[in-house]
């Protein structure tokens, strides 16, 4: 399904165009995307790429405000749906998970290469590593292209379970929009975190971490997309487990490359499921 992992492409891409001298991790939002982010405690020229990608700029999450409506979305409209919200915290004060981040990461994406978020990634990643069932859906295309796990939705503990399989991820976009497996996924770790898809330098900026908070395990610490969840065995794994209504998806790299693990199922309702997914994964890692 269409998951937050996702943010580790859009992060890799950014990333690749620092190492191409294209884009200053530590310059202003406001440096490539003019005018474009302004608020109530909100301002573009305040905010740096970097804070986009580790999740401390303050920026309200659009997620939070979409309601039921499931059709598509335009970036833009993610955007200002974020905008007419209040900062959370100033920049670099705090961490707060905020999809809207990825949003404008994938803006400065398209606005630097003249390209479309998704021709870039396919290119720069997916091509680049072989990636065969990881795709961006075209817009308003809801349906799957291969055989895939119904996603299952619901709403609160008891509530009945509603099939979204086919809903429109676009409100996803550079968040979380792309369709995967887990094999595809187990591939991607390992060429991310063996070095085949970041120069040495940018691969370390992205592993520099911060205490992540809600909605990853205790311990988690959050690097710039790539997540830390420390080992019952010792040591930790990197990558970022998602949700979308419907699916869940945990796993990831440990730091020697050998093990790599995605549960995928309906989405657990309850921290105790929650913690069940995340016991599978850690049982894998630590065999």
């Amino acid at each position: 399904g269409a998951q937050h992992w996702q943010k580790v492409f859009t992060a890799v891409v950014v990333l690749q165009l620092v190492g191409e001298g294209k884009i200053g991790l530590d310059a202003p939002v406001d440096a490539y995307l003019p005018g474009l982010v302004r608020g109530e405690g909100i301002d573009g020229r305040q905010i740096t790429v970097r804070q986009l990608l580790q999740q401390t700029s303050g920026l309200p999450n659009y997620t939070e405000y979409l309601g039921e409506d499931v059709r598509y979305y335009d970036p833009r409209e993610l955007l200002d749906i974020a905008l007419r919200h209040e900062a959370r915290f100033a920049p670099g004060t705090a961490w707060g998970y905020s999809n809207t981040n990825y949003v404008l990461a994938g803006l400065i994406v398209q606005k630097v290469t003249g390209r479309p978020l998704a021709e870039e990634v396919d290119q720069r990643v997916v091509q680049r590593i072989g990636l065969r069932h990881t795709y961006f859906p075209a817009p308003g295309d809801a349906a799957i292209r291969e055989p895939h796990p119904h996603g299952y939705y619901q709403e609160g503990a008891g509530g009945p379970l509603r099939d979204i399989t086919e809903m429109d991820p676009s409100w996803g976009w550079a968040a979380g929009q792309m369709i995967s497996t887990n094999s595809d996924l187990n591939r991607f770790f390992t060429a991310l975190l063996a070095g085949r898809l970041l120069p040495a330098a940018q691969l370390a900026q992205m592993r520099a971490t911060v205490p992540a908070g809600h909605p990853f395990a205790s311990g988690a610490r959050y690097g710039l997309g790539l997540v830390s969840t420390p080992l019952s065995c010792g040591g930790v794994y990197w990558g970022h487990g998602g949700s979308i209504p419907g699916y869940e998806t945990r796993g990831g790299v440990t730091d020697d490359g050998r093990a790599a693990s995605v549960a995928v199922t309906a989405q657990p309702t309850d921290k105790a499921a929650m913690s069940r997914v995340e016991r599978v994964v850690d049982t894998a890692l630590c065999r």
